[in-house]
């Protein structure tokens, strides 16, 4: 297969809105793609078109079931784990702060995903910036090692040699979280632009980890890109994110 003519940005695929648009279609043809992206955009170009419907096939967005037949291709969600411990800190967040936003996972998720594993793994606890001082001093009258916010001088000074670390951090508005096991917690599409964008928190995973982790990723699971860029947006980070992940998954197509 031939390198693309160029690099498709992934909002340009309306990945959300095709599946909206073709939810109760069990099959349909290129002639519709076409007509749903000429509704998006009137002057879109039929060679574009094609690279957006390979791009999509690619992805597993689209399954293709004949010549020009597509069907809406079967997703793979990432449901991390959510341990005891996780379960227990969670409700007692909610239990001291019950109208609070929280979201709660482990960086030994990332396990998954990496080639060279870390030796030490952080709970990250986030909520909004009006609460991030009171759930920090909650954590510390029952926990040891809680650090807000902390730089990478107090990481590397204070968190060797403890087993339990747990970091407060602020959780980013509109931030894309979900409910596991009854406790919110991490998508992956959160996960992946928080390691993007933290390079303090994540400096394991920064480099070439960070591409790993990525192609992983993108290999295993189904991630919804405009969802992830969105929340690159609320973060900054929307056109770097944008051209990094493109970069992944452009390699996968060639």
């Amino acid at each position: 297969m031939g390198k693309f003519p160029g690099t498709i940005t992934s909002d340009k695929l309306y990945i959300d809105e095709i599946q909206r648009y073709f939810k109760d279609e069990p099959i349909f043809e290129t002639k519709h793609l076409v007509a749903f992206y000429k509704q998006t955009e009137k002057h879109v170009k039929p060679t574009t078109i094609n690279w957006r419907v390979y791009s999509l096939v690619q992805m597993g967005v689209l399954q293709r079931v004949g010549r020009g037949k597509f069907t809406l291709g079967e997703t793979n969600a990432y449901i991390p784990e959510v341990s005891p411990a996780t379960k227990s800190i969670y409700r007692k967040l909610k239990s001291e702060f019950p109208y609070v936003n929280l979201c709660i996972w482990n960086t030994s998720a990332l396990n998954e995903f990496m080639l060279h594993q870390p030796n030490q793994f952080y709970y990250l606890i986030e909520t909004g910036k009006e609460t991030t001082d009171a759930v920090f001093y909650f954590l510390r009258e029952i926990k040891k090692a809680v650090f807000l916010e902390p730089t990478n001088d107090i990481l590397e000074k204070y968190l060797l040699n403890e087993r339990e670390v747990f970091i407060v951090k602020n959780l980013i508005s509109e931030a894309p979280t979900q409910i596991v096991k009854g406790v919110n917690t991490v998508t992956i599409e959160k996960m992946l632009v928080d390691i993007f964008c933290d390079t303090v928190v994540f400096s394991a995973q920064q480099g070439a980890e960070m591409r790993t982790i990525f192609e992983e990723v993108f290999n295993k699971y189904t991630i919804n890109q405009s969802k992830a860029l969105r929340y690159a947006d609320r973060r900054r980070k929307k056109e770097p994110f944008g051209k990094f992940i493109d970069s992944i998954t452009n390699l996968r197509h060639q």
